[in-house]
């Protein structure tokens, strides 16, 4: 075998794989297991966008891991239940995989209480990793934890600048969000509120029973539009948050297109498949030998613009020809 890489082993004994016995072909092959946490899972029903899990599992196989080949997936997820995250945690410890790929704030602090030893890679898109006290640097880790975090509160400014081109004159602007996990957010949207001479309120959503009476809140404060934060709850109910703000008829920004793709009216944020695209090259990095204390913590490199007009239609709104320009994605 001298002189030929890793991958290059891995690309001949691909091509050999045919010709092997099956139970030859089990014993040869190294085999990982990937602990999956997440509120939820590709197998669960319905799933969350299937768009982000794809690119996962796409920078896994552009570091040489394939499902049903080299690595094999436990998934964990809570159902939207975040109180179970320590539970799922812990099984995935006992079970001692090879890495956990923990996504969003909930599933990462859970698992950095289940285990010190185990890699983690986390996607987080809401909190800082060193004021959160998970990573000692960006630059260097430290500890069993590195990934992808967005932590770019700024961008909740930006939404409410959006809204004011796309509707200007308005003066309420309700924000559904989780003051636990958006502090950060929710502190930026003060401070451009304030200098937009607009009012914001709050309201604060943490579970599914929790939507209803949130957007019966929003308009019953004569709310003119709506900014939806990220947490891990917002993309499990992007379907049900679009439905309900269409018959609220709010005109609503999001962080993430799969909003769009589900009925929502605008979204301006990072490129999500891509964050997730890296996070499954750190895992196939990790499963390789490399440290997560070593590997420094990313945050996104593309963002974009995605606007559905059907849905601008029917609340009776005309987009900017500015926004259009500018726009990556329209749905019409």
């Amino acid at each position: 075998m001298l002189g030929i890489g890793r991958r290059e082993f891995i690309t001949l004994l691909g091509g050999a794989a045919a010709a092997w016995p099956l139970g030859a072909r089990g014993q040869q092959l190294a085999r990982y297991r990937i602990g999956h946490l997440a509120i939820a899972a590709p197998t669960d029903t319905p799933p969350p966008p299937p768009a982000n899990w794809d690119a996962f599992v796409q920078g896994l196989r552009d570091t040489g891991y394939m499902e049903g080949q080299n690595i094999a997936f436990e998934h964990r997820s809570a159902h939207d239940q975040p109180e179970l995250f320590s539970k799922l945690a812990l099984e995935l410890a006992s079970l001692k995989v090879d890495v956990i790929f923990a996504r969003g704030t909930w599933a990462l602090a859970a698992a950095k209480n289940a285990t010190r030893t185990i890699p983690i890679v986390g996607i987080d898109l809401e909190i800082d990793p060193v004021e959160a006290g998970l990573v000692a640097s960006i630059a260097r880790p430290g500890g069993n934890i590195t990934g992808m975090f967005l932590d770019l509160s700024e961008l909740s400014g930006k939404h409410l600048q959006f809204l004011n081109e796309i509707i200007p004159g308005r003066s309420r602007v309700a924000v559904l969000g989780n003051p636990d996990i958006n502090a950060a957010q929710i502190r930026e949207l003060e401070r451009v509120a304030r200098s937009l001479s607009v009012q914001i309120r709050v309201v604060d959503v943490k579970n599914d029973t929790d939507l209803g009476g949130t957007f019966d809140t929003a308009k019953n404060w004569r709310a003119d539009a709506l900014i939806v934060l990220s947490n891990p709850l917002s993309l499990a109910y992007r379907t049900r948050i679009g439905d309900l703000a269409a018959k609220a008829g709010l005109p609503t920004i999001y962080l993430y297109r799969a909003h769009v793709d589900a009925g929502g009216l605008i979204s301006y944020g990072p490129d999500l498949p891509d964050m997730f695209r890296r996070c499954g090259g750190y895992v196939g990095r990790i499963l390789d030998g490399a440290k997560p204390a070593d590997l420094p913590i990313e945050r996104p490199a593309r963002f974009e613009l995605a606007v559905n007009l059907k849905v601008a239609k029917s609340l009776g709104i005309t987009i900017p020809e500015t926004i259009l320009l500018r726009a990556d994605e329209v749905i019409e």
